[in-house]
């Protein structure tokens, strides 16, 4: 399962299908690839990078079909300093996100539900898998509230930016989450590197407080961070082990990075039943 593409290179996406898709009278560009149960991956700051670009092949190849909406940034661009910096600064006054409010949910995950429902309806399969990323991981803790959704994962939630110890979904959603995942007997995978100092120990332990054990942490220890050859956005910006299953995964067997993708995509395949 070893990537054939150099994830440090721009990446074409040419194995993707680029679909403009319109949901509630918003149109954004969504790739998509696969056959299978519908994963819906949202990528991290600043973009669909290459190496977002490969954890959703991992899907894709696992028996899913991939669909990858394009929030920010260049899509399949190697991230640079300048460049992932204006990003970010945008993102942060966008009125589709809450970069720096707690308990507010950020308006464009009511577009991601609804894409949900269009990806399960195209697909079919009992529901449908979520993933979110740093500045998306929240996302798919908002989505678990539609009932297409049955796989929800949380890699380095990383809102609000300012508040390390605070969850972005307010309290009444966090409730209502945790009554849909009691009621179906579901659960949420969330991960984090140890010392990761934008999705911190105190944000996991507010998570584990509204969702009890329905919440699943996954804390790696920065020893198991790829360090090398970084992109410049994450060797220069985010400067701490972040980003688990993209750019700080280590491709090689036996690494906790690469175990973590795999209980990912384990995750889906026993909530979605696809995998073959």
């Amino acid at each position: 399962m070893k990537s054939d593409r150099d994830p440090n290179l721009p990446d074409p996406l040419d194995d993707f299908d680029p679909r403009e898709i319109t949901l509630d009278g918003v149109a954004k560009r969504v790739h998509v690839a696969g056959t299978g149960p519908a994963v819906i991956v949202m990528a991290e700051m600043p973009g669909i990078s290459p190496h977002v670009a490969r954890f959703a092949r991992w899907v894709r190849d696992a028996g899913f079909t991939v669909y990858m909406p394009s929030l920010f940034g260049r899509d399949g661009a190697v991230p640079e300093v300048e460049e992932g910096t204006a990003i970010v600064r945008r993102a942060c006054v966008s009125a589709e996100f809450r970069a720096f409010a707690a308990d507010r949910a950020s308006p464009v995950t009511q577009w991601l539900r609804a894409l949900a429902r269009l990806a399960h309806r195209q697909c079919g399969g009992p529901g449908v898998g979520a993933i979110g990323m740093c500045f998306t991981g929240n996302f798919a803790l908002t989505m678990a509230l539609d009932a297409s959704v049955l796989a929800p994962v949380l890699c380095q939630p990383s809102l609000p930016l300012d508040q390390p110890a605070a969850v972005e979904s307010p309290p009444d959603e966090l409730a209502a989450v945790r009554q849909r995942l009691e009621r179906d007997q579901l659960t949420v995978l969330a991960y984090r590197f140890e010392g990761d100092r934008f999705c911190t120990a105190q944000r996991f332990a507010a998570y584990a407080d509204a969702l009890g054990e329905r919440f699943v942490a996954r804390v790696l220890p920065d020893s198991a961070a790829n360090r090398h050859a970084l992109p410049p956005f994450f060797s220069q910006v985010v400067a701490s082990p972040h980003s688990v299953v993209t750019a700080h995964l280590i491709d090689e067997a036996g690494q906790p990075t690469i175990a973590a993708r795999d209980e990912i995509l384990a995750f889906f395949a026993l909530r979605l039943g696809g995998g073959g």
